[in-house]
């Protein structure tokens, strides 16, 4: 098994790449690879000793015990898995404490993902001796700045893959194939390296995507009980993804078992479960969770037409509160309902029922998504036929993921547009700030203010959709991802603000100012026009270079007008 582990380490050199006190030396060792991964993890299996963690590369890679426990236990399937052969998962572990590795602050308490690739006999990298040759690989690969479309050659395969950045449009998922026409061989493209095919993913479960969304934006807690580690990881990463582009602030675990440290936390009933979307495989963990407001068991993939004509009798629904959803009620497309049509002839596998949680039982539970939660918005049943006319007529897996995404991406956008038109609406007028007062203040949020607001400018604008909207939105507001949401948003208004009052200094005659202004005033000007420049540049302000300098040349004018004694002491030699 070689799993490719960001586990939070604590490293011989303080981190992957840190070089040592003394002599500088010519190149960091493994700081290209550090970029892209932390460390490359082999896990074995022994009879008799069980899971153990065979080689750590690179070798000055340092993991706490308890972080070499997690990696063990989560990278082999437990035994309720039905796995044979080669598989790939993924799994996410809570890092010791200790120093923090260079990553975003808020995934600063966990790995950002370890992808597991199984093998059932010896690793092939590690039986050729091709580990090394590999890291070394990576080690030469460029940094993954944000926006770029990059080529990485690794063993012999080119990947060609575009970084992720905002500037990226939500709708664009296609790549661009660029400079790589003389490359031989020709690349592997990859349109994103976070990207997933959501169609597959959402298959079993697509009669209900849009309540999962809703509880995917309400931050709501949710068991996944699926067969194995694959579907597990690939549906928990799914459901993360459907909100984009609005960021998921909420805790997830693709694979999860009850080896982790981390199980008496999310098992107890003295407390509410934690925000935090749970992928497992093991039954036991259905009774043992069963205190869990929402349980979604997707079973082994089938057929909707191999349980029969019956399977196929049953109804959409109109409105949010029904009960129960198969794939029967959509007049417009009888050829569906035909038992025993492949998935890409024009059929879905069997799709997961709406339950109650008190029909949970242990063990032998039947697939379906346990809840009371009754969904705000009314089904599209327009998404699902387009859906199964595509499957019908062969239509590519690209093309029918490019129009769930973008349904999904409609959704996303109709309801966070009013709030950013909102938000907006609280920045003060540029015309308001002056360059020798304190900026004015960010407005508060009122959320009343902002429901009033929903009449005429509210998602019914961009969004075909009935339902509560104003129910919610008012559920959203006491969900982790209104409050990451509203931080992110007045913390880059209140940069704005910083910019623009930088730019109004800037522009401002400061020889006129400084004639009626004691040592003291200029003085303190010098200090806040460098404290500015000092935030510009670790904040990354939207400032031009242009106003940097300008906001140079005051300084050096202001500390110019000053007596020697005092250039002295503010520009020491």
């Amino acid at each position: 098994m070689d799993a490719l582990s960001r586990a939070e380490p604590r490293r011989a050199r303080g981190r992957l790449g840190a070089q040592s006190a003394g002599a500088r030396a010519p190149a960091v060792p493994w700081a290209r690879f550090s970029a892209w991964l932390e460390c490359v993890c082999v896990v074995t299996f022994d009879l008799e000793l069980g899971q153990a963690l065979e080689l750590v590369y690179p070798s000055d890679f340092r993991l706490t015990d308890k972080e070499k426990s997690s990696i063990c236990y989560l990278s082999f399937p437990d035994s309720h898995s039905g796995c044979l052969g080669d598989t790939q998962f993924s799994f996410r572990i809570r890092q010791c404490g200790g120093q923090r590795s260079p990553w975003p602050a808020d995934d600063r308490h966990y790995d950002s993902g370890a992808p597991v690739s199984l093998q059932a006999g010896e690793g092939q990298l590690r039986e050729e001796g091709l580990l090394p040759e590999v890291c070394s690989e990576i080690d030469q690969w460029p940094a993954p700045v944000p926006g770029r479309t990059l080529n990485l050659p690794v063993v012999g395969v080119v990947l060609q893959v575009h970084i992720p950045s905002r500037a990226d449009k939500p709708e664009s998922t296609s790549l661009k194939q660029r400079g790589h026409e003389n490359l031989l061989p020709a690349p592997l493209v990859l349109s994103s390296v976070h990207e997933l095919d959501l169609f597959r993913c959402f298959q079993p479960v697509l009669a209900h995507v849009q309540t999962l969304w809703e509880l995917m934006l309400l931050g709501e807690p949710l068991l996944v009980l699926a067969p194995s580690p694959a579907v597990s990881s690939e549906m928990v990463l799914a459901l993360t993804r459907c909100l984009q582009p609005l960021k998921f602030c909420c805790d997830y675990r693709p694979y999860f078992t009850i080896h982790d440290s981390e199980f008496k936390e999310f098992a107890t009933r003295t407390q509410a479960p934690p925000n935090v979307v749970l992928g497992v495989t093991n039954p036991f963990l259905i009774k043992t969770l069963q205190h869990w407001p929402h349980i979604l068991r997707i079973g082994e993939p089938k057929m909707s037409g191999e349980a029969g004509p019956a399977s196929a009798q049953g109804s959409w629904g109109d409105g949010p509160g029904r009960s129960e959803a198969t794939l029967g009620g959509l007049g417009s497309e009888p050829a569906a309902r035909t038992p025993g049509r492949g998935c890409s002839a024009g059929g879905l596998p069997k799709q997961v029922k709406l339950k109650k949680p008190s029909r949970l039982k242990t063990l032998d539970t039947k697939p379906g998504l346990y809840t009371t939660y009754t969904a705000h918005l009314h089904r599209d049943k327009a998404l699902l036929t387009r859906l199964l006319r595509g499957l019908r007529r062969g239509r590519p897996a690209d093309t029918l993921t490019t129009l769930l995404r973008g349904h999904l991406l409609e959704l996303t956008q109709s309801f966070v547009i009013p709030l950013e038109h909102y938000m907006a609406g609280l920045m003060p007028l540029q015309k308001s700030v002056a360059p020798w007062k304190t900026p004015p203040q960010i407005r508060p949020f009122h959320q009343d203010d902002f429901l009033r607001s929903l009449e005429c400018t509210g998602p019914q604008l961009t969004c075909v959709l009935k339902g509560d909207w104003l129910g919610l939105y008012r559920r959203f507001f006491k969900s982790p991802h209104f409050d990451g949401w509203y931080r992110q948003r007045r913390r880059e208004m209140a940069h704005k603000l910083e910019a623009l009052h930088l730019e109004a200094i800037c522009e401002a005659d400061i020889e006129t100012w400084m004639k009626d202004k004691s040592e003291v005033e200029v003085v303190d000007l010098v200090l806040k026009l460098r404290e500015k420049l000092v935030r510009a540049q670790s904040h990354q302000l939207p400032v031009k270079e242009e106003t940097l300098q300008r906001a140079r040349l005051h300084i050096e004018t202001a500390i110019g007008s000053l007596p020697k004694d005092l250039q002295a002491v503010l520009c020491p030699p």
